[in-house]
């Protein structure tokens, strides 16, 4: 696989995949650029050999073709301020206009490509799709990890169609970050799992239980364990058909001796709203009526514990309903932890989605080692998938 550093884009036009996958409110403003300032050093390289840049992405999900509130217009305006330049639009990413300004474009310039997804062949992974996107560049740079688990047209399938492929910084980082929790894990290594189905897990956590020390599971799958368990659970999140699945883990965890750990708390509430009554209860004693939305303070202290102990912390999903104030309290613990071992010498990578939208959203993105931009693409890769976007590059 070539990295940046390995190539010069001097007379070159960059043909970069990068993900601007980023939420827009109603006036069409970027509220979380996590995603754009991740691409920055990869363009910033290529324009300081004096190659040209030309930016493809998609955003949302649109459905029926091109659609306003999903234009990648509504950026130009903050890449211009980001890149101090004019950035240049075409207003489809294929076609004259495309092709006109990709031809006419002059080192150090940068065009932003409209949005991938209002073509239906992108997704498709459209072999004639992704031979008319190569034709605007010279070099195709992949630098869009989060979309790498997809094979669609722009992130994989076009990668046959150059002589030069590169990995960007963005995708040479989050690579090399995952491999080192993977492969070079410091001990005690923990992994932290939350959010709302043991199902999206599955995979991941039986990888886990050959490497980590200390599996800490909360959030909504942490209630299908305790119901396996013979608990009672209220009106709790359940995925009734995993409760075996759940048994089985728990086994496999004593077996190959990890330290799985519930919570042995919550925060219920008797509904799903930042403002219904709560308290706090045992995880096997939830009254009917009532539902866990956090991790109690008992199950907070004694997660924090672990992870402040820990050299290594791989952190997925978060603890429980954080999207509201009164059932954040113990996502807002674990992240403190997770900041406090790094700052003590620790490793930690946090897992992209939810959780990475936690850290910074508390504003301790600089304090931990790494934050993955892409959730989906980060648990495939660490449950021992081939990326399509990863092999594209080989």
């Amino acid at each position: 696989m070539i990295t940046l550093d390995q190539y010069n884009f001097a007379g070159k036009k960059a043909l970069i995949r990068v993900d601007f996958n980023v939420p827009l409110n109603s006036a069409y403003e970027v509220t979380d650029d996590t995603r754009i300032q991740a691409t920055i050093p990869t363009i910033n390289k290529i324009r300081k050999d004096g190659g040209a840049v030309i930016l493809m992405s998609h955003l949302g999900r649109p459905k029926d073709g091109p659609t306003e509130k999903y234009s990648l217009k509504h950026l130009v305006k903050y890449l211009n301020d980001i890149f101090q330049t004019s950035v240049q639009f075409a207003d489809d990413c294929i076609g004259e206009e495309a092709t006109q300004k990709a031809a006419a474009l002059k080192s150090g310039e940068i065009l932003l490509l409209e949005n991938l997804r209002f073509y239906k062949e992108e997704e498709k992974g459209d072999v004639a799709f992704a031979e008319k996107l190569s034709k605007l560049g010279d070099v195709w740079v992949n630098d869009a990890f989060g979309t790498a688990h997809r094979a669609h047209a722009s992130t994989a399938v076009i990668g046959q169609f150059f002589k030069d492929r590169v990995c960007g910084y963005v995708m040479q980082a989050e690579l090399d970050n995952a491999q080192k929790v993977l492969e070079n894990a410091a001990r005690p290594f923990t992994a932290i799992m939350g959010g709302a189905k043991i199902s999206d897990k599955i995979l991941i956590i039986e990888r886990l239980l050959d490497k980590v020390d200390n599996l800490l599971i909360g959030g909504g799958m942490a209630y299908t364990f305790f119901k396996a368990m013979g608990g009672s659970i209220g009106s709790s999140l359940l995925e009734a058909d995993k409760l075996d699945l759940a048994s089985e883990l728990i086994a496999k965890a004593k077996e190959k001796g990890v330290s799985l750990i519930l919570p042995t708390d919550s925060i219920i509430a008797d509904g799903f709203s930042n403002d219904a009554n709560s308290q706090i209860a045992d995880n096997k004693q939830i009254p009917d009526g009532w539902m866990g939305l956090d991790i109690g303070p008992d199950a907070s202290e004694e997660f924090a514990k672990v992870i402040e102990n820990s050299k290594t912390i791989l952190w997925n999903g978060p603890m429980g309903v954080f999207e509201f104030s009164n059932f954040a309290k113990g996502t807002i613990r674990v992240a403190e932890a997770v900041v406090k071992a790094t700052e003590n010498g620790g490793f930690s990578l946090i897992g992209g989605g939810d959780s990475a939208a936690a850290v910074n959203n508390l504003g301790f993105g600089d304090r931990v080692s790494y934050v993955s931009t892409g959730g989906g693409a980060l648990l495939e890769y660490m449950e021992g998938k081939v990326l399509p976007g990863v092999k594209a590059l080989d």
